[in-house]
């Protein structure tokens, strides 16, 4: 009834997931960078509603995330069968 039991190797860790990490790490210094200099200087995003100021920051490094994990190339895994490529 069922066929052979299958082995895998020990996948490595995908391209898309380092670059999407990485990405958001830098993003998120950069982020800090900022905010640091908001901090010094509050009149940099004065003209921003106060809603807008709260939702921007932690968005910038999610979207370069997601293009990252976007624009990275996928890892093949050939030890996995056809049906779970």
């Amino acid at each position: 009834m069922h066929g052979e039991p299958v082995t895998y190797s020990k996948p490595k860790v995908e391209t898309k997931v380092k670059a999407m990490t990485l990405t958001a790490y830098l993003s998120g210094v950069a982020g800090l960078a900022v905010l640091q200099a908001v901090a010094a200087d509050p009149s940099m995003i004065a003209f921003l509603p106060d809603w807008i100021e709260a939702v921007a920051l932690p968005l910038v490094p999610t979207a370069l995330a997601a293009v990252a994990g976007w624009k990275a190339r996928h890892t093949p895994r050939p030890d996995l069968p056809d049906t779970q490529r």
